[in-house]
């Protein structure tokens, strides 16, 4: 537990990535520095973490070896303008900014600056996220095994072109607000046949656990897991049948081209 982190921006998404990589081993609370423009984020941070929050970019930059960019794309490049110069070959830059590329940041900052971009997701927090990197032309290979190591310790990490980042944010970035959707809306129909709340929510959380271990464990294809269980004339296929009346693979992979597109025009802005 050597590295010193720090986040610029202290919100959610840093939060759960601080707690998880403390949770993982890969770093102690008391090596974890974030700052962020508001009172109350840095208070949340230091509560929710038992790490240090401070007012200032440039206290973070100072304190840490990763320096992980934690902020809205709108503010990157007020955010990079601060830190111009004072970034400097020591430092590995981090940015989980939705839609901002590497051209940017390196613009932004400098181009010998070592960065990474990646998309993970709040999963992290209880070491299940699924994340996607990009390495920028400045960063080593021992950079990259590094962002490995680190995302790693707090889920699944695959290495991607930058040109499929937006992708990865439209799929697994933005999907956890998906699956709870799918979650609750089960949930509303177990109540719906009679089932009490917490028993149909814990059922419905437990069977998308379940199924996801399944394709994961087993390497099959969705569609024959799917097969396995769907018996001729049985309820299985009742069930499908109503979810292909209603769209329910439609609106999902429409789902994720919206939010791919939407990343795409945040970086764009």
């Amino acid at each position: 537990m050597t590295q010193r982190v720090g986040f610029i921006g202290a919100g959610k998404m840093a939060t759960a990535l601080a707690r998880g990589l403390v949770a993982a081993g890969f770093t102690s609370a008391d090596r974890i520095v974030a700052s962020d423009v508001y009172p109350a984020a840095r208070q949340q941070f230091a509560s929710e973490t038992k790490s240090r929050a401070v007012e200032t970019n440039a206290e973070v930059v100072s304190a840490s070896q990763i320096v992980i960019l934690a902020v809205k794309p709108q503010q990157m490049s007020g955010v990079l303008a601060e830190l111009k110069g004072k970034v400097t070959a020591q430092h590995l830059v981090i940015s989980i900014a939705a839609g901002v590329p590497l051209k940017t940041l390196a613009a932004g900052l400098s181009e010998t600056t070592r960065l990474v971009r990646v998309m993970p997701n709040t999963p992290c927090l209880v070491g299940a996220s699924a994340s996607g990197f990009a390495i920028g032309g400045a960063a080593t290979k021992e950079d990259a095994a590094l962002v490995e190591q680190l995302l790693s310790s707090v889920g699944v990490a695959v290495s991607v072109d930058e040109k499929l980042l937006d992708a990865v944010t439209g799929l697994s970035g933005s999907g956890p607000a998906y699956v709870y959707q799918i979650i609750e809306a089960l949930s509303d129909g177990g109540v719906r046949v009679g089932l009490p709340r917490d028993v149909a929510t814990k059922l419905a959380a437990q069977t998308l656990l379940g199924a996801a271990k399944m394709v994961i464990e087993t390497g099959k294809h969705p569609g024959t897991l799917k097969d396995a269980v769907t018996s001729p004339g049985g309820t299985t296929i009742a069930g499908l049948h109503a979810l292909e009346r209603g769209g329910l693979r439609a609106a999902l992979m429409n789902a994720v081209e919206a939010a791919t597109n939407r990343s795409k025009e945040l970086g764009q802005s």
